[in-house]
């Protein structure tokens, strides 16, 4: 075995919609799909708008048995996890049950069953909590769900570094497939849309409070006023390169190199240190052995806070010089879904490849000062194949990852007249 990790399944369950096809369409037409939160009533909060995934019906994609003991955040779960495997042309079901992995991110765990358990403690008459509540809210639940039904036996685990951790799963689920497992299920979903959960995002004094779903997200410019908080992400499946190649799956591209650091201090919304991010996308080249002159493009972490936003691109300036490779965001379109944010990039930059072409940035109309960057304004095809992912985690956490492209499949000339 070659030890290298391909991604061959791509599974997007994202506000930008259900399935590769349909995130890939909404990035291209640069359609904005943030709008009222609809999964509780938010009047009396400052952050009113979302990111949910349009037309999510949890029962087309688990049998109620499974629904009733796990939180929406693993529904969606459930539902990339069967759109990746579909994809990948995988079983749902594993002939080789511990050659097989799952390695997925988390950060807050199961925040609507959580919810609904709490408000029965103290205020219901019962002062209980349902049997499942030990379960579906802890950060591992989609994991072990997953591995339970779909019999992957193969080593698991969690990795939880807020956004920082949808990068570091395909990372972990990298070093999987190089210590002898061949299939590893990566990537990372997330549903931060509850009132506590709201409630602790707004503590960090980083959520927009823009009451317009056009203007509400703005990373990198001038109007920037915070994120907009998003459900859904990315599920991918990571293999083994001759793996794949014995049984003739299809390629996106190759997990290259990746790198995480950490600043060692709690999220300032006016303040952000540059330095150790700049080292994560450093490492994270020299590692998957590519020179800065040779990314095509780069997808941001994007938080979408002026202190933040300018560490981001004095960071990029740090390794590339004062001419940065072209970047491009696309969770202006879909708000920031955390961990499943980030994997949600990884998904972007695979399938622009996939389809040969680099999509251009939602944004900024403005630049503010300190981040005039090489932001994308029009479609351009790939020139390297290489793409640079960056995110930040709250508190500290820094990653970065490295993929490779495919080469696309070629098109088939069009058939003459005459058949």
């Amino acid at each position: 075995m070659s030890g290298r990790a391909v991604v061959t399944g791509i599974g997007v369950v994202a506000p930008s919609g259900v399935g590769a096809d349909a995130h890939w369409a909404t990035v291209t037409t640069g359609a904005r799909r943030l709008g009222p939160i609809s999964l509780f009533d938010p009047a009396s909060y400052p952050t009113r708008l979302a990111g949910e995934v349009p037309g999510f019906t949890a029962t087309d994609w688990a049998d109620q048995r499974r629904l009733v003991q796990t939180d929406r955040w693993t529904h969606l779960g459930f539902a990339a996890t069967r759109l990746a495997l579909a994809d990948a042309g995988l079983p749902e079901v594993s002939p080789d049950p511990y050659g097989y992995a799952v390695t997925l991110a988390s950060s807050s765990g199961g925040n609507l069953f959580g919810q609904r358990e709490l408000q029965r403690l103290w205020g219901g008459p019962s002062r209980t909590v349902g049997a499942y509540q030990s379960i579906a809210w802890f950060y591992a639940a989609s994991v072990g769900q997953l591995s339970i039904h779909h019999q992957f036996k193969g080593p698991c685990g969690v990795l939880v570094a807020e956004s920082a951790g949808g990068l570091d799963s395909l990372a972990h689920a990298a070093r999987t497939v190089r210590r002898g497992t061949p299939v590893v299920i990566a990537g990372a979903t997330e549903c931060p849309l509850s009132p506590y959960a709201l409630a602790c995002q707004l503590r960090s004094g980083l959520l927009s409070d823009v009451a317009d779903p056009r203007r509400a997200y703005r990373p990198f410019d001038r109007a920037a006023a915070g994120y907009v908080p998003a459900e859904g992400g990315a599920v991918f499946v990571v293999e083994e390169l001759d793996h794949a190649l014995s049984r003739g799956a299809r390629i996106y591209g190759e997990v290259t190199g990746w790198a995480a650091t950490h600043d060692g201090a709690p999220t300032d919304p006016d303040r952000a240190d540059p330095v150790h991010y700049a080292r994560a996308l450093r490492q994270a080249l020299d590692r998957a052995a590519v020179r800065p002159e040779d990314v095509d493009v780069v997808l941001p972490d994007a938080l979408g806070m002026p202190a933040h936003d300018r560490a981001e691109a004095a960071a990029l300036r740090t390794v590339f010089g004062d001419r940065p490779p072209p970047v491009t965001t696309h969770k202006p379109l879909t708000g920031r879904a955390h961990q499943g944010g980030s994997a949600l990039d990884v998904a972007t930059a695979l399938l622009a490849f996939a389809h040969d072409s680099l999509p251009a940035s939602a944004g900024p109309e403005d630049p503010a000062d300190g981040c005039e960057l090489d932001f994308l304004r029009e479609p351009r095809r790939p020139r390297s194949r290489v793409a640079l992912v960056g995110a930040r985690g709250f508190d500290g956490f820094n990653s970065a990852l490295v993929v490779r492209g495919a080469a696309p499949a070629p098109r088939r000339a069009p058939e003459s007249a005459g058949g």
